[in-house]
């Protein structure tokens, strides 16, 4: 598929899903699905107090981590989540960050946009600014947010070198980045690169790991690590009803399963931005020190 063909089938996808949050929750303990977003979010790494501290309909199940976890935040900060979704992950870091911290949510779905920012006036949240817009292009101006989020967003984006730039470019010296996202082990099988479905639902636009982490590099990154890595569980994302919403995911059959869960890793991925006077200052430490003598 063309850029522009996948960014037009995600948007949708996710449009459908927002649109039925209310009533899928209102009916979800009738409507047969194998799992629930909390007891999904669960097995992703939530607690129960973090589930219950956001507003309901704001938990989707459609992530593969817990970034809030990982990014360790601090009263006060600015932090920003792409591809924030119904703001899941917006409203955990708010109640962090605390009054005097600011959270921006980031996603390229109106629907989404505004589904998130109903959640947030009926949760009495008053530190989120949910805005529209692209990863490759995001309204939020040059070093100004401490720290930057994501849950299993980036490979959804067609342009990923370019969705790193961004995050770079809104990041402080200094500021820090926390992703969980989908990455492949593997080459996917022909039959999953081909689906539209498996590309909505995380599968298709996966890219390798190395090349996940060179792109972070290429794009100014340092002090990339790997926190976490372990199998993602793809019958997750195939039984369960907000997926089924939003994609029409291809029925594998047992051997294809197996192929797929060979190819994908679920990671936990932090990185920094590097602060311009310890760069600075580091580079001319190595210029003045060289085999030990001082020049």
């Amino acid at each position: 598929m063309k850029e522009r063909e996948i960014k037009q089938a995600v948007r949708e996808g996710y449009a459908i899903l927002a649109k039925q949050a209310t009533s899928y929750y209102s009916s979800r303990s009738c409507c047969g699905c194998a799992d629930l977003p909390d007891e999904i979010s669960k097995r992703l790494g939530y607690t129960e107090e973090e589930i219950r501290a956001a507003p309901p309909e704001s938990n989707l199940g459609l992530g593969c981590g817990n970034p809030v976890a990982l990014a360790s935040l601090k009263e006060g900060e600015i932090v920003l989540d792409t591809g924030s979704g119904a703001g899941f992950d917006c409203f955990l870091a708010s109640t962090q960050v605390g009054p005097k911290g600011k959270i921006i949510g980031v996603d390229m779905t109106t629907e989404m946009v505004e589904r998130a920012r109903a959640n947030a006036k009926n949760g009495g949240f008053t530190n989120i600014d949910f805005r529209q817009g692209d990863l490759e292009n995001m309204p939020v101006a040059d070093n100004y947010v401490d720290v930057i989020i994501s849950n299993c967003v980036i490979n959804l984006v067609p342009n990923k070198k370019r969705a790193f730039k961004e995050a770079f470019r809104v990041l402080k010296p200094g500021g820090r980045l926390a992703f969980s996202d989908i990455v492949l082990i593997r080459v996917l099988p022909e039959f999953v690169q081909t689906s539209t479905g498996a590309y909505i639902g995380c599968l298709a636009g996966a890219i390798l790991k190395e090349e996940y982490l060179d792109l972070m590099k290429l794009a100014g990154f340092q002090n990339i690590k790997v926190a976490d890595e372990s199998r993602y569980p793809i019958e997750t994302l195939l039984d369960d009803c907000a997926g089924q919403a939003i994609a029409e995911m291809p029925e594998f059959s047992q051997e294809q399963l197996e192929q797929v869960k060979l190819s994908i890793s679920s990671i936990k991925v932090s990185a920094v931005k590097p602060d311009c006077n310890n760069f600075i200052a580091n580079k001319l430490l190595n210029f003045s020190t060289i085999d030990g003598q001082s020049h």
